[in-house]
């Protein structure tokens, strides 16, 4: 249960509603996250927002992006992300077992350009002060500066989300995790639902 109400689409600015249905209708279920940003209506108009163009509009082939955006979600242990994403990643061709163990050094499926990207997201999350020279002319020899800061910016953008989104408990729409059984997954290969509070 999340730590705040759902606003609903009725209760939401009138001009924030169809951007309430583009989300459902264009980027697949996330709500719960547009139901708790809208709270603060302008977080969740650009912030949405921005998400729904760069998916409409990206320049990064998807099977990067989830790469990346699932490696950090993993390394953040985000359990909304996780199980949102690892379905994304098969979809691009990928089976399961390299969704769920995308973090291992020897995670099978991955060619170097793969792991160059997992690579990059867990060097930006965990220390981004220290990307070499080496990882960032390696990066260069596959994407062009566009797609670096696009890759950048939803690696970066993807831990405030895991952030955001287990501090506050979002609660995981309804299909999936079914998606994720569906697709090859077990629901135990996921991040746990909610860490214990070190106080109980």
């Amino acid at each position: 249960m999340a730590r705040v109400r759902d606003i609903e689409i009725d209760e939401a600015p009138a001009a924030l509603r169809p951007l309430y249905r583009r989300i459902e209708e264009e980027f697949g279920p996330f709500l719960s996250q547009a139901k708790v940003f809208a709270h603060r209506p302008p977080i969740l108009e650009h912030l949405m927002g921005m998400a729904l163009e760069l998916n409409r509009e990206g320049v990064v082939p998807v099977r990067y992006l989830e790469i990346g955006i699932l490696a950090v979600s993993k390394l953040n242990e985000c359990r909304y992300c996780v199980a949102h994403h690892a379905p994304r990643l098969v979809d691009t061709g990928l089976p399961m077992a390299t969704a769920l163990a995308i973090l291992e050094p020897d995670c099978p499926g991955l060619d170097a350009t793969d792991r160059l990207v997992r690579d990059y997201a867990v060097q930006v999350t965990t220390d981004s002060k220290r990307v070499s020279d080496t990882m960032f002319a390696a990066l260069r020899e596959c994407f062009d500066e566009a797609q670096i800061v696009e890759l950048t910016t939803r690696i970066a953008m993807c831990g405030f989300y895991n952030r955001f989104n287990e501090a506050l408990r979002l609660d995981i729409e309804d299909g999936v995790l079914e998606d994720v059984l569906a697709k090859g997954g077990r629901l135990e290969d996921l991040p746990p639902d909610e860490l214990a509070d070190a106080a109980e």
